[in-house]
């Protein structure tokens, strides 16, 4: 017999494991589910030992060439259904339709599928005929239809395969048990008591309702999830079911259960929720595993020492998580790290999360990761192995060595004079800086011939160096030996280790290269610049997620947006959008081409607490933004690509196009409004048009900060306004009263 177990996303491969465990053959992943070949007893054992399928079908027929409504009817009226239902019993009719290009209606293939079963039985029953019955019925039976192929199945195990039974009440946020127990498999502590035979200590600090305590409980148990309540299978009422051979299979799981009664199981459940823990050990008394778990209402953010066990485990999890960022809970995941490094070294942690950017403010680097599905939403699932002080301060001593080491070699001559220009400029500009409270500069600017490159400083823990691509004729060997050289100098000169170190080849950019992703580490770090915290990265693209030599402007839009309507164009990931809002901007609206910059530019609001109603993001043709939309804003601010590449439009270019831009932004400028425009083109130069229609005041040299003076022209910046027209009154004329006068 062939049998279907229906699936949801990223769990077939733990379904098949479960079907060879019931002693299937043939195993395959295919679309929705696994498809597999069984006997009557495996049949039985994957319906009471799954804890991840959702229901199990039985194949009956199949037709790979249906080409309508009528052939659908006539294909399955010749099929002996009689076999299966009788006068006597009632059925009914589940369907899933995939491209069909003959049903407009999905349901119509059903009521097609009833009308051949009725017309079949009547004349096979002397016109008696079973009846249909959509609640409660006898049989179940599916019809799948997936463009010209059509396959009947029965109905095997039921609708609900995946429930135990041991839930009345349930949590806001509630976790199906399904994905619970694909959780757990994907855990380090289901493959240690797989490896091992022992079932480790295992917390799950955000229990709510208690679905992953009690999964747990269940496996360490090795109790059959069909066996939890007692449950009317749909194969009890198929005319194949062998009572006699399920007794068996019934008795074969209770001899599992039984052996594995003498574990020692240690399984902890905690929340802050008096009535999620109350729900918990209803719930766990329900199942049978009251006395596995210790349930306590427990807030984790304030647990020490004493509240974790002593021998070393793992934590199983689903912690809060919003959509949207929330600060809250932003400062929840940060303290979760934090807690785990203080107090459980050595332990194994697997935390499932709806929203992956979340798991950044997690300070530890997962060792793999996962992807569920749970009520709709991709979920991400992220193991790590927390390290025991002596392993931290085992791996500090190594790294502490070979930095030593390499530390000792001498550097070249060439090297010697980047460091000790280096040195120089941290002695110097370094002071400056710090006295103006910046953290994130310029340290070195093309300043020696051979090494052609820039650095930047992100506070004393990253560095970034752009090396800009040398000429065709330049040697790659030679190449390599000034890089190697620049990292052994900025290493030494910024006391920053070599892993912190970044490189970066600038090469000439066409469109939106610039902006294109490199690599998928989603390592995120986090900056601070004027009272504003902003996320960056170093690997994934070319830019790190800040532009440094707008750090003036930026702050300059902070003193300027105090009760403003802000606009953001070309926003990239908002941090003059943070500026604004951290000014008292009363709304902001953030434009940009790419989701990604979009998402990141909320990303770094919300990490300031700048949530609500009041802030915007449009992913837009600027141009377009421009055009279509008809609000009017206090300050905008224009910051766009020197080139870009446009679908189904023109390119722009800045020094060809920026008097239209300007124009279109000025459209949109209150009358008593201000335009901050700006551009990173060298060879810029201020359409004359723009000073006749408007009132220009350019602020380049005030907008550079001291660590780019020798950067040449790095930007130009203008405030632009419109010219206020002053209106002179006419003189009234004099009201002229005639009055009679007697002679």
């Amino acid at each position: 017999m062939i049998f279907f177990a229906t699936s949801a996303l990223h769990m077939t491969d733990i379904i098949e494991e479960e079907a060879r465990q019931a002693g299937a053959s043939a195993i395959k992943a295919v679309s929705g589910g696994v498809e597999f070949e069984a006997d009557l007893a495996a049949a039985y054992r994957f319906c009471l030992s799954s804890r991840t399928s959702t229901r199990l079908l039985l194949g009956l027929w199949q037709d790979d060439d249906i080409q309508s409504a009528d052939e659908l009817y006539e294909a399955s009226v010749v099929l002996p259904w009689e076999e299966w239902v009788n006068p006597d019993v009632s059925f009914s009719i589940t369907h899933t339709v995939k491209n069909c290009p003959y049903l407009r209606n999905s349901k119509f293939g059903a009521i097609r599928l009833k009308d051949a079963i009725v017309d079949r039985c009547r004349a096979h029953f002397d016109g008696a005929r079973p009846e249909v019955d959509t609640e409660e019925s006898d049989i179940i039976f599916h019809l799948h239809i997936e463009e010209d192929r059509v396959s009947w199945f029965v109905d095997f195990s039921g609708r609900a395969l995946h429930r135990r039974g041991y839930r009345d009440e349930q949590t806001e946020a509630v976790m199906s048990e399904y994905v619970a127990s694909a959780l757990i498999y994907r855990s380090e502590w289901y493959k240690a008591m797989v490896r091992d035979g022992r079932a480790g200590v295992l917390i799950d600090p955000f229990c709510g309702s208690g679905t992953i305590a009690i999964e747990a409980a269940l496996w360490a148990a090795d109790r059959a999830p069909g066996l939890v309540k007692a449950r009317n299978f749909a194969f009890l009422f198929l005319p194949i079911h062998d009572p006699d051979l399920y007794e068996q299979v019934v008795q074969e799981a209770m001899e599992r259960e039984a052996a594995a009664k003498d574990r020692t199981i240690s399984i902890y459940g905690w929340d802050n929720d008096p009535k999620a823990i109350a729900i918990a050990k209803r719930a766990a008394e329900e199942a049978g595993v009251e006395d596995l778990i210790d349930f306590r209402v427990k807030e984790f953010r304030e647990i020490g020492e004493d509240d974790v066990p002593l021998e070393a485990g793992y934590i199983i999890t689903d912690p809060p998580y919003g959509i949207r960022l929330e600060g809250n809970l932003i400062d929840l995941y940060r303290t979760m790290s934090d807690i785990w490094q203080q107090y459980f070294g050595g332990w194994h942690i697997t935390v499932m999360c709806g929203n992956p950017e979340l798991l950044e403010y997690i300070d530890m680097k997962s060792d793999r990761t996962n992807t569920l599905n749970s009520g709709g939403i991709a979920c991400q699932v992220a193991h790590y192995r927390v390290f025991t002080e002596e392993e931290r301060a085992l791996l500090t001593l190594r790294a502490q060595e070979a930095r030593a080491a390499r530390l000792a070699q001498p550097l070249s001559e060439d090297a010697q004079g980047l460091y000790n220009r280096l040195m120089k400029n941290l002695e110097g500009l370094g002071g400056e800086m710090e006295r103006q409270g910046v953290t994130n500069w310029r340290l070195y600017d093309r300043e020696l011939g051979q090494y052609n490159a820039s650095i930047d400083l992100y506070g004393d823990r990253w560095v970034v160096i752009y090396e800009y691509e040398a000429p065709e004729s330049v040697n790659d060997q030679l190449i390599e030996l000034h890089r190697e050289e620049m990292l052994d100098a900025t290493e030494r000169a910024t006391g920053v280790d070599r892993e912190r170190i970044f490189v970066k080849i600038r090469r000439r950019q066409k469109g939106l290269d610039q902006y294109e992703k490199l690599a998928n580490s989603d390592r995120f770090f986090i900056i601070d610049e004027n009272g504003a915290r902003y996320l960056v990265n170093f690997v994934d693209y070319l830019d790190t997620g800040i532009f440094l030599d707008h750090r003036p402007v930026r702050s300059l839009i902070a003193t300027m947006s105090e009760g403003k309507r802000f606009l953001n164009l070309f926003c990239y990931t908002g941090t003059a959008t943070v500026q604004a809002a951290k000014g008292g901007a009363i709304s902001t609206a953030s434009v940009d081409t790419s989701s990604t910059y979009l998402n990141w530019a909320e990303k770094n609001m919300r990490l300031n607490g700048f949530g609500g109603m009041n802030h915007f993001y449009y992913q837009s043709d600027v141009m377009d933004f421009l055009y279509q939309t008809f609000d009017r804003y206090d300050v905008i601010f224009c910051d766009p690509p020197t080139f870009s590449n446009g679908t189904g439009r023109e390119h722009f270019d800045v020094g060809r196009d920026h008097a239209k831009l300007i124009r279109k932004c000025m459209d949109h400028l209150d009358w008593q409004g201000t335009l901050i425009f700006s551009t990173n083109y060298r060879r810029f130069n201020l359409d004359d048009w723009v000073g006749e229609q408007y009132h220009v005041q350019e602020i380049s040299d005030e907008t550079i900060g001291d660590d780019f003076r020798g950067s040449g022209n790095i930007h130009s910046a203008y405030l632009i306004t419109h010219r206020q027209v002053i209106k002179v009154a006419a003189p009234k004329r004099p009201k002229v009263v005639w009055k009679e006068t007697e002679d």
